[in-house]
């Protein structure tokens, strides 16, 4: 066997196998970014729209308020958190097989954790080390990954 396929399907190796027809494996790190601008079009730009025409009287009310982009990013997180502890997926994750689970016992994790994981990547994200942490390690994670405890994986159904 050549040494590209052995290296592929080394790649492939499944991470935790809970029944016969779920396998989980290490998601590509484009995946994961995909899965990120999707996220930010279909919650974060919603919630922004809302606010800034809803609650406020418009666009220049918006970019007055110091309070409104704070309030934007709050219920973002909220409603992040939220999905992660319900269904371990957002839509943008969902869209590429991926789930967010404990990393030591495989399960979905609690609300709290998802919202400390949330802060972690605000704090992962001003710093930009946290974000370009994954390319240099061979599991992927990134900062917040590493700060709360959680793995990302991709899901492959077998039929």
């Amino acid at each position: 066997m050549r040494f590209r396929k052995l290296k592929q399907q080394k790649k492939q190796t499944p991470q935790k196998q809970k029944n016969s027809s779920v396998k989980h494996f290490k998601p590509a790190y484009s995946a994961k970014i995909k899965a990120f601008i999707i996220d930010m079009f279909m919650i974060y730009a919603p919630i922004l729209y809302l606010i800034a025409y809803a609650v406020l009287g418009g666009k220049e009310d918006f970019q007055n308020s110091q309070l409104a982009p704070l309030a934007a990013v709050g219920i973002y997180g909220l409603l992040y958190a939220f999905l992660l502890s319900k269904f371990a997926q957002t839509p943008g994750k969902k869209a590429y097989d991926l789930k967010v689970l404990d990393a030591k016992t495989g399960e979905q994790i609690s609300f709290l954790r998802a919202l400390f994981r949330f802060l972690a990547f605000l704090l992962a994200a001003t710093s930009l080390f946290g974000l370009l942490l994954p390319l240099f390690r061979k599991d992927t994670k990134a900062l917040h990954d590493l700060l709360s405890e959680t793995i990302e994986v991709r899901e492959e159904r077998l039929l």
